[in-house]
């Protein structure tokens, strides 16, 4: 197994500690390592094994082994594969709201207690957004591949990603001008390059379909 860190991780770090806001990107980063932990328990549950661990500036991600013979296990236009996926990328905001609830139960100090479901509700609902590669985003995906098929559904995703982000970009532009919070600035930084990563590895894939398709017909 793989294990990497995003040397951008350091520019956040400083960036954070400059604008006294080092303990908050410390919460992030706590709960988005057991936001992914949830995933890879989900994911050794479905018989996966995981591949690659990458430290990034906001989280950590788990990148899984794929099994060759579960593209054979057929459902509708997609493999049963994408539902194992599904099931991998929803444990990950479940495991914030399982520690939201907990905490909401348990008794310690109010401060310590709105600070961790606060951080846990931002964690969940920044990777349910419908944006590739987010939990949000990877689920969607792999609804439209079971109804559209592979080609369809990295189409549509590419798209909806860029959609949402613009979007958000108009809304954390906005919040920016009232807030003056550095943190919503370097989010939506961070936000465009994953899906002009994504955008780009998505041209590449169109590309060898479109030769593969040409050669079919030669």
């Amino acid at each position: 197994m793989r294990f990497r860190i995003d040397l951008k991780i350091f520019i956040f770090l400083i960036l954070f500690y400059f604008t006294k806001q080092i303990q908050v990107y410390a919460f992030i980063m706590l709960f988005a390592l057991i936001h992914e932990l949830g995933h890879l328990f989900a994911g050794l549950l479905m018989g996966m094994k995981p591949e690659k661990i990458e430290i990034m500036p906001f989280g950590v991600s788990i990148a899984f082994k794929i099994n060759v013979k579960e593209y054979n296990k057929k459902i509708k236009r997609g493999n049963i594969l994408e539902i194992k996926k599904m099931i991998v990328a929803l444990a990950g905001p479940l495991t914030n709201l399982l520690i939201i609830l907990i905490t909401a139960k348990i008794n310690i100090d109010i401060i310590n207690s709105l600070i961790i479901i606060y951080t846990n509700i931002l964690i969940m609902i920044f990777n349910l957004l419908p944006i590739f590669p987010l939990d949000g985003g990877r689920i969607l995906k792999s609804v439209l591949h079971i109804y559209l098929g592979k080609r369809k559904s990295e189409k549509y995703i590419n798209v909806i990603s860029k959609i949402t982000v613009i979007i958000i970009t108009v809304i954390s532009s906005i919040l920016i001008l009232y807030i003056q919070n550095i943190g919503i600035f370097l989010i939506d930084i961070y936000l465009w390059y994953l899906i002009l990563k994504e955008d780009n590895r998505y041209k590449n894939r169109e590309t060898i379909y479109k030769k593969i398709l040409e050669n079919e017909v030669i």
